[in-house]
């Protein structure tokens, strides 16, 4: 046998295999080696881009360009709204009592003293825009008047927070008269509001020492959840120390009890345990847990402008009718 015999069966064998192959057939359609590409219709068509619409962002007002006052003002009352646990609701409380006042035809203004600055973007304020904050009224010297971003909901005005609060404490600490700074700027305004209310940090450090210094009253929100009361004792003791060495008019103005949900035996018990603990200070109005209330800050608007139908508003409205009748 010579060498190439077998390499000639092999050829045999596959001519025989390749002619008794099919063209492959789908749908009636064939398939072969001598397709022409150039045969191929190809149809356009026209893909317009989409364009993204930009979203207006509210101006940033100055004091000189705020609303005429339409009614006479009468003694301010300046509340610090205040609790040294977080996730209670000082914020929420803040934005909507405030707006809410200040859709009864009151003249608010809402110091925004959190550096997290929840208050100023819950309320659409782009943090990023705004030239100075409550940070330069505090270390730089800044007048009042040329941080407060008036009418930005009706009736409401607001002191902003950025992140350049966030090494305030700090920076404090070599300050003469560092405890004095927020009370000395806002006493410049009394006559102007009919409501001040401070959104304070959830600490005890130097800048709630400046809300208590600054305040008359303290609006405590307590939530109805376990642990409602761990923290409080401590609040309570540093408002003595504050209202024996710095202010002695400092009392509690209310408690505000939040995040109520009526379908839970906790929350029934938390209610009570803070009334028999409170007393008659504890405000009548209960705010409830919604979605609502959590969902507004995301679209910068108050809940009484988001859902002013739902119950989160009713209860906003209600309380702010509890804090005018309490004078």
């Amino acid at each position: 046998m010579g060498l190439f015999d077998s390499l000639k069966r092999d050829r045999k064998a596959a001519e025989t295999v390749k002619s008794n192959e099919e063209p492959i057939v789908i749908e009636n359609t064939t398939y072969e080696d001598d397709i022409v590409i150039e045969d191929i219709e190809v149809v356009e068509r026209e893909v317009v881009p989409e364009v993204e619409k930009d979203i207006p962002l509210k101006p940033i007002k100055s004091f000189k360009d705020k609303a005429p006052v339409k009614h006479v003002v009468g003694q301010t009352k300046v509340m610090a709204i205040i609790n040294q646990k977080g996730g209670v609701g000082k914020s929420t409380t803040a934005i909507n009592l405030s707006a809410a006042l200040g859709e009864m035809g009151k003249q608010v203004l809402l110091v925004d003293l959190d550096p997290q600055g929840n208050s100023s973007s819950g309320l659409g304020i782009e943090k990023s825009r705004v030239e100075h904050c409550v940070y330069d009224v505090l270390l730089n010297d800044v007048a009042v008047e040329d941080v407060i971003i008036p009418d930005v909901c009706e009736g409401l005005d607001v002191i902003p927070a950025t992140i350049n609060l966030a090494g305030a404490e700090v920076e404090l600490v070599a300050e003469m008269a560092r405890e004095n700074r927020l009370r000395d700027s806002v006493g410049s305004l009394r006559g102007k509001y009919d409501f001040v209310f401070i959104d304070c940090p959830p600490s005890l450090g130097l800048l709630t020492v400046n809300a208590l210094v600054a305040a008359d009253k303290l609006l405590i929100p307590i939530q109805c959840e376990f642990y409602a009361l761990e923290g409080v004792t401590k609040l309570l003791d540093s408002m003595k120390r504050v209202k024996t060495r710095l202010n002695p008019s400092l009392d509690i103005f209310g408690v505000l009890l939040t995040m109520y949900d009526g379908r839970t035996t906790l929350s029934k018990q938390v209610v009570e345990e803070v009334r028999n603990y409170f007393g008659k200070i504890v405000f009548d109005t209960l705010i409830p847990r919604t979605v609502k209330l959590s969902e507004a800050p995301s679209f910068g608007q108050p809940i009484t402008q988001y859902d002013p139908s739902g119950k989160g508003a009713q209860s906003y409205v209600d309380l702010a009718k509890e804090v005018i009748n309490r004078g």
